[in-house]
């Protein structure tokens, strides 16, 4: 098992990442990742802090399981709420990633917010992202939370319908790439939307091998994130401290 200080670098690589990416929506979203064996203690980014200056060492260390976050630090409500209620109820969720990225939140405000498979990155979501229609406002209660996590269950990814997405992962690198080419799929798919022309959506059969061919044990997870943490570190860049 990686050390508390390995796993506080790697989650703050996946901050500026993002920020390159333009997911994080101002000031706003988070990421944690849980260092305690049985998930509940997890690092999480304090609120109101940009994804592109986040260092490891800023990095909270909280505890699922206390009745409520401590008010000692800058916790955000809705990071609580929802990191907090998925580290309790699925163990196995040890990095969580929730952001705004613009073209997957434009898809989950359609009607039919499903990544159809056109293509073979839209094809590796074919049955394997859960799709919540239940947005009742901001997500900065305990129940709220609990809903969301429960609306995850077994899945590694929730389409946020009219809010935003969540992916989950055994590792940061899993969690990384799952966003990464989640977003790559939803642009593909509002681009394709926006020609007014029709979708020429794969066959059920197909979208199935193609998604069973990107399971590959995370190699190729793994392998995308060591690229992009070394790009980081080509870059200088201080996240490390």
């Amino acid at each position: 098992m990686k050390t508390e200080a390995e796993l506080r670098i790697e989650l703050a690589a996946v901050f500026r990442m993002a920020a390159k990416f333009d997911w994080q929506e101002a000031v706003a979203n988070h990421f944690s990742l849980a260092v305690s064996e049985d998930g509940r203690k997890f690092l999480i980014n304090p609120r109101w802090r940009p994804f592109s200056k986040l260092r490891a060492s800023e990095l909270m260390l909280l505890d699922a399981g206390a009745a409520a976050a401590p008010e000692d630090k800058p916790v955000d409500t809705t990071a609580w709420a929802i990191h907090g209620s998925i580290h309790v109820l699925l163990p196995q969720a040890r990095c969580v990633l929730h952001v705004h990225p613009p073209y997957a939140t434009a898809l989950s405000c359609l009607k039919d917010p499903r990544i159809l498979p056109v293509d073979q990155t839209c094809a590796r979501f074919f049955n394997r992202v859960a799709i919540d229609s239940a947005y009742a406002g901001l997500a900065d209660h305990a129940e709220e939370g609990m809903r969301l996590a429960k609306a995850l269950g077994e899945k590694k990814i929730l389409m946020m319908g009219n809010h935003g997405v969540i992916t989950v992962g055994e590792s940061v690198a899993e969690a990384f790439d799952a966003m990464y080419h989640l977003e790559r799929g939803a642009r593909t798919l509002m681009l394709a939307y926006a020609s007014g022309q029709a979708l020429r959506v794969l066959p059920d059969d197909i979208a199935e091998i193609t998604a069973l061919g990107w399971e590959d044990g995370n190699a190729f997870a793994d392998a995308h994130f060591a690229e992009m943490k070394a790009l980081l570190d080509a870059e200088g860049a201080d996240y490390t401290s």
